[in-house]
Order: C-alpha cells, then structure tokens, then sequence
C-alpha cells in the first residue's frame, strides 16, 4: 500500500471538509433535538457524503460531461442551496412540523450535501482518481475516503455534550452564527463559482 498518497488523500478531504469546522452548524441543525435523533442525523450525514464522494470518484466525470455540466455550475448550485439554509437559520424559521422528516432532511441537505460532500471535496476526489495509477492506488483512495468520513462520524458523535454546556439559549446564538457563517461559505462558492465560469469564457475565447 502507498502509505504516501494514502496519508496525501487523508490530509487533502480533512482539510477540505473540516471537521472541527462543521461542529457550531451541525450543533446550530440539531440542537434542539434528542440525543438519539442527533445521533441518527450525523451518521445519515456521513453515509450520504460519503455515497456522493465515491459516486463521483467512480463517475463524476462521465456523469458531469453527460450532463454538460462543468464543476463551476455545481459549486454555484452547492452555494445557491447554503443561502436557503443560512437564511433560515438567521430568521429562526425551520420546519418543526415533523421532527422525523426534520432530521432527514437536515441530515441530507445541508450537513451530508454540499457541506461535507461539497464541490470542493468532489473535486479533489476526481482529481485523484486521475491520478491514480493501477487498481492499488484507487483502492488507497477508497480507504482515504472512508477514513475521512470516519473521523467525521467521530467527531459529530461526540459533538453532544457541547450541547449539554450550552444550553436552549446557547444554541440559539449559536444558530445564528452558523447562519452568519453558512451565508458567508455560500457567498464565497457562488463568487468562485462565477471567477471560475469567466475564467472558462475567457480562455475559450483567447484560443
């Protein structure tokens, strides 16, 4: 086993899906509900990022070119969708009518996509697949992903008993900080979106 592109692969998605970093807006998601259902939301968060990373390490490419859709269009969309849901959490105005359907739908948009599974880890996780070289290191490259996803899963695990310190009214503050911090990732995908969609137009027209 390459332990090299191996420990290359575990830095690269770390960082790009930051663990440490999804904790206030998973906590500001599912702070108000039971220890259980938090628990259900982050591994449903887990298993669908993960499914969408190794879906498009298998086929983004051929699904993208397919589609006719270039990587900037699914940033700009991964962007489109953090606004509605920092808009939501900075408003207070969630959908409490059925807390099953909540955790669902929580679980799978914003935490598992495009936070976790987001443009940026698609992308690295494409780009290493090309470069990988013979079934091993596609396979060092799976055992990369899951391993990610693992300490992902760890860390939303064990990320309740912040909830336990901060109390009804300390996750209300929170919320609207995760909000505040939601809109500012979105606003950034969105304008990296549109640099990257110039940068296209430019160089087609250049040649």
């Amino acid at each position: 086993m390459n332990l090299k592109f191996l420990g290359e692969v575990y830095v690269t998605l770390l960082v790009i899906v930051d663990p440490p970093g999804m904790v206030p807006v998973f906590l500001a998601l599912t702070g108000a509900m039971p220890s259980r259902q938090r628990m259900k939301a982050g591994t449903q968060a887990v298993l669908l990022a993960l499914g969408v990373i190794v879906g498009f390490a298998v086929a983004g490419q051929t699904l993208l070119d397919y589609l006719h859709v270039q990587l900037p269009a699914l940033q700009g969309a991964g962007g489109l969708l953090l606004v509605l849901v920092a808009l939501q959490l900075l408003t207070g105005k969630t959908d409490e009518a059925d807390q099953q359907a909540q955790t669902t739908n929580v679980a799978l948009v914003p935490i598992g996509t495009p936070l976790l599974a987001g443009p940026g880890a698609i992308v690295a996780t494409m780009l290493f697949v090309r470069r990988a070289d013979g079934l091993d290191e596609y396979a060092v490259i799976g055992i990369g992903i899951v391993l990610v996803m693992l300490t992902v899963w760890l860390v939303l695990r064990f990320s309740g008993g912040i909830v336990k310190l901060l109390r009804p009214a300390g996750i209300e503050v929170l919320t609207r900080i995760a909000g505040l911090l939601l809109a500012a990732i979105a606003v950034q995908l969105i304008a990296d979106a549109v640099d990257a969609f110039v940068e296209l137009y430019t160089a087609a027209h250049a040649g």
